[in-house]
């Protein structure tokens, strides 16, 4: 490897892999707080997967593997070219905050662009019995 990954926080980790003399895929891992976590510790989660983001040159090719503790349930007509039309669930509030963060960056959910069984879409539901 040309470059060893970059921890940012106990959240966050970037790795940089050449492409080119001057581009490079960068690879950003994230692990955000889960939904019962504080708003605080949610805004600065946020704010620092933002500065990663802007960090990387617009040249680079961007991909986020990430745990975000969030449902983007099912309305791809309101997150057009953010969400697929196979997402899962209904929104929660993290939910809220990936897509407003992906539209902002112009990401893509891409695991909600394939059908596929709901079971390979997620990691884990709660059984709340409703």
């Amino acid at each position: 490897m040309p470059a060893l990954p970059v921890g940012i926080n106990e959240r966050l980790m970037k790795l940089c892999i050449p492409l080119s003399r001057i581009r490079h895929l960068t690879i950003i891992s994230a692990y955000a707080p889960t939904l019962m976590s504080p708003d605080d510790a949610k805004e600065k989660f946020y704010e620092q997967f933002d500065q990663v983001i802007r960090s990387t040159p617009p040249s680079d090719k961007l991909v986020t593997l990430e745990d975000f503790n969030a449902r983007v349930g099912r309305d791809y007509s309101s997150w057009k070219s953010v969400l697929g039309r196979h997402g899962v669930g209904k929104i929660n509030d993290n939910g809220l905050l990936f897509l407003s963060k992906c539209a902002e960056h112009s990401l893509c959910i891409t695991n909600t662009l394939f059908r596929m069984a709901d079971k390979y879409k997620t990691t884990w539901i709660q059984d709340t019995g409703t």
